[in-house]
């Protein structure tokens, strides 16, 4: 999950080198941290956290059949 994140979000920034991408895991559920310039977290999140929503999205039905939940987390640096 970690790389199809990293994959969309630096398709979406103009910075893809300042992309950091980690994963904590825990029993039941997975947080993906996703740090991006603070120029590029506008991009990331889209208008009305669209873009954040959509990735959110993805990561659920992607998750399907690992039976976990993946939880993401954006945050400037």
């Amino acid at each position: 999950m970690k790389d199809l994140v990293e994959s969309i979000v630096k398709a979406l920034v103009d910075r893809p080198e300042a992309v950091e991408i980690s994963e904590i895991k825990g029993n039941h559920a997975h947080v993906i941290e996703l740090n991006v310039a603070k120029e590029d977290l506008g991009k990331v999140i889209g208008k009305g956290g669209a873009h954040a929503s959509a990735i959110r999205t993805i990561l659920a039905a992607a998750s399907g059949k690992e039976n976990k939940r993946y939880i993401l987390e954006i945050i400037e640096h």
